[in-house]
Order: structure tokens, then sequence, then C-alpha cells
């Protein structure tokens, strides 16, 4: 998770640096945090998902 952290900010910084109109690089930053937040969320979902999905077998072999 840190790296995915330090890639964010390396991505920002590098946008920062070359912005030329402050609104143009708003929606850049905008998107970088769109990004990130739905590889999270894909992550999240990957992991709970095969979790989840245990558990409603494990109450199926129960019935």
């Amino acid at each position: 998770m840190n790296t995915v952290l330090n890639a964010y900010v390396r991505m920002t910084s590098a946008a920062a640096a070359l912005r030329e109109e402050e609104r143009g690089a708003t929606a850049v930053e905008y998107g970088l945090i769109v990004a990130l937040i739905a590889a999270i969320i894909i992550g999240v979902v990957g992991i709970l998902g095969s979790k989840v999905s245990e558990n409603f077998q494990t109450v199926a072999d129960g019935i």
C-alpha cells in the first residue's frame, strides 16, 4: 500500500511540475485520485470477495 501512495505522490508531483494551467492540472490530480481509489476498491473487493464466498460455502455445506 505504501508503494501505491509513493507512486501517487510522484505522479502528482510530476503533474504539478508540468502544469501550465491550474484547471488542467486539477483535473489531472482528480483523475489520479479517482484511479487510486478505484485500484483500492478493486483490491479490497478481490480480497473480501473470496472470503465471503468461502463463508457462503461453509453455510451451504452446513445446511
